[in-house]
């Protein structure tokens, strides 16, 4: 009898044994399922002039470590040229949130256009598909046509009036929510903000100016969208520029965000290049023989002041020195 209790006994503890690392695995298995970064547009397909809404979250962000990391997101053509790229910061619990409007120059081609994600080393991406189309007002209603004269029905007696029904006391209003840091009210609920991109930003300047409003930003933003994009030889030199710029400008503008007196070297170093893009208002808008040929001597006098000039600096110290010894 004894020994029927005790193997009993054993057998139980096996399957509560099993059962239990059964159940462990799959929890396991399941929480290493979900991707470092996720993220999904608002609806499938999107037309000309539509705002694309872009949320999700990182799995394993810790606010201690990445309180000063942005997120990076590129979103890229059918082809791969990028037509849009931004940072944001996540909140405190890792979700983000952007948007950007589908369509203008950037947007060419109908099909499936990638959205790219980087944070730290970690990466992650999603897709929306884009149908193109041309945004179309609705159609004034029209004149309505004349009513059938009917006959007039006789008058019927008027009823007497019911009493009134006393008031009911208006419900006090609820009291809004007070949305943390990084967070803004929207419809009743806290949303992460979110950053307005145009075409992709300027993202070295705006991080060494502080703001996308700073004066700086703005004219080159407005000599790029005006003048340089309004020519097809000036959209075809920004494609190229635009793949090269953005693969390491991410990087430069963290390195900005986290060292104040890195960000007051670059600021410096940048001033005289913006200065010398003044040269572009002279150029007519559309004019591609003007833009092409004022970007060229814009280039040359850049190469001058950052390369020429210091390297023939150097190379006559250098020489005076070697002659002194």
């Amino acid at each position: 009898m004894k020994m029927r209790l005790a193997g009993f006994l054993i057998f139980a503890l096996l399957s509560v044994s099993i059962l239990s690392y059964g159940f462990n695995v799959s929890v396991f298995a399941d929480s290493h399922n979900i991707p470092p970064i996720s993220a999904r547009t608002e609806l499938p397909t999107y037309e000309n002039g539509d705002r694309v809404l872009v949320d999700g979250f990182i799995r394993d962000f810790d606010p201690d470590v990445h309180s000063n990391t942005a997120l990076t997101y590129r979103i890229t053509d059918t082809t791969g040229n990028i037509v849009t790229i931004g940072q944001i910061l996540p909140d405190s619990n890792g979700n983000f949130g952007f948007n950007f409007i589908a369509g203008g120059a950037y947007f060419k081609d109908n099909g499936e256009y990638n959205i790219q994600l980087f944070f730290g080393s970690i990466k992650g991406e999603t897709t929306l598909l884009y149908a193109g189309g041309e945004f179309e007002a609705p159609q004034p209603p029209g004149p309505s046509p004349d009513p059938i004269p009917t006959s007039k029905p006789e008058p019927e007696p008027e009823p007497e009036p019911e009493p009134e029904p006393e008031p009911e006391p208006e419900p006090e209003p609820e009291p809004e929510p007070i949305c943390g840091p990084g967070t803004e009210l929207a419809n009743g609920i806290c949303v992460v903000k979110s950053e307005e991109p145009s075409g992709g930003g300027c993202l070295i300047a705006t991080a060494a100016f502080g703001t996308e409003l700073a004066p700086q930003v703005q004219f080159l933003r407005e000599i790029r969208d005006n003048t340089i994009m309004s020519t097809a030889s000036g959209a075809a030199f920004m494609t190229g520029f635009n793949q090269l710029y953005y693969s390491f400008s991410p990087t430069i503008a963290d390195m900005e965000r986290g060292n104040p007196a890195f960000q007051e070297a670059v600021r410096v170093f940048i001033t005289p290049m913006i200065s010398s893009l003044s040269i572009m208002t002279f150029a007519e808008d559309g004019n591609d023989a003007q833009v092409l040929g004022l970007g060229i001597s814009v280039i040359a006098l850049n190469l001058g002041m950052y390369i020429i000039a210091p390297t023939a600096f150097g190379f006559t110290l250098h020489k005076k020195i070697k002659s002194r010894n």
